[in-house]
């Protein structure tokens, strides 16, 4: 029952879910980093939640998730027995891949933190197109369609999903109130967890579909949470893959959602 009210909530019309502020301000940060993208954020601290936006039209566009689908796919993973806990061990098949982190034994926790794709290749295989479109349903992610005629549909198929979309999935397993079990809920919020204050906790996943980049998730604060979703194109990819997080960790500063100074001019070298 549970299950059904929820996911009725998701399919009725967005409306006002989707109003947003636009913010000037944070172009003149895209500018800088010379990217063009969208990014919304949900800052639900204290009593009254915000909405902010830069590209209204883009932040309801829908792209392929890529690798920010490894959330929910672990959830559907668990849900359907195929992993049974975070020290599970999935053995390498011995194929090389271009990243080195993919070249190992892995766990969950490990698969979250290197995207080792072939990980969720099994579990895309052994849950099947039919079952993937029930839990795609049930959790009303994004258009819900697992087909593709080649390639993994989360990156090459027809599964897409907005910066809207996205932040209002996240919304509810923060809430855990996705239609599944409490403590796979729970374990997938701690395998996403990239860094940790005293005060607070930054929980995200990237994605990159070979054009289009990721950042997705939310800082954790104890007055509430601060969800966010960019998206952004990515022409020049060893140049581009950086400012993901290095845009996104400038607002949500800027916002003082998450530590250090609002920074006014673009940041090159490794991520802050």
């Amino acid at each position: 029952m549970r299950a059904r009210f929820f996911l009725l909530a998701l399919l009725l019309p967005l409306g006002p879910v989707w109003s947003a502020e636009v913010r000037p301000d944070w172009a003149e940060i895209f500018e800088q980093f010379q990217a063009r993208g969208t990014i919304v954020v949900v800052d639900q601290r204290g009593t009254a939640a915000s909405t902010w936006v830069h590209d209204p039209a883009r932040a309801g566009q829908r792209f392929s998730p890529a690798s920010t689908f490894k959330i929910p796919h672990t959830l559907f993973a668990l849900d359907a027995g195929l992993v049974r806990d975070e020290f599970q061990i999935f053995e390498w098949d011995g194929v090389e891949r271009s990243f080195a982190g993919h070249n190992q034994h892995q766990d969950l926790r490990s698969a979250m933190r290197n995207s080792a794709i072939w990980v969720y290749q099994d579990f895309a295989q052994a849950i099947g197109e039919e079952r993937a479109r029930r839990y795609l349903k049930l959790s009303g992610y994004g258009n819900m369609d697992p087909s593709t005629s080649e390639g993994d549909y989360w990156v090459y198929g027809h599964l897409a999903i907005s910066a809207h979309e996205q932040i209002r999935f996240l919304k509810a397993l923060y809430r855990n109130e996705l239609p599944f079990q409490l403590e796979h809920q729970r374990l997938v919020k701690d395998l996403v967890i990239v860094e940790a204050g005293y005060t607070w906790i930054l929980r995200a996943k990237t994605g990159w579909d070979g054009q289009i980049g990721w950042w997705t998730g939310w800082v954790e604060w104890p007055d509430g949470p601060v969800f966010f979703a960019l998206n952004m194109d990515t022409p020049n990819r060893l140049q581009d893959l950086a400012k993901r997080q290095q845009i996104t960790r400038a607002i949500l500063q800027c916002i003082e959602a998450l530590p250090g100074d609002c920074p006014r001019r673009p940041h090159t070298g490794r991520d802050y």
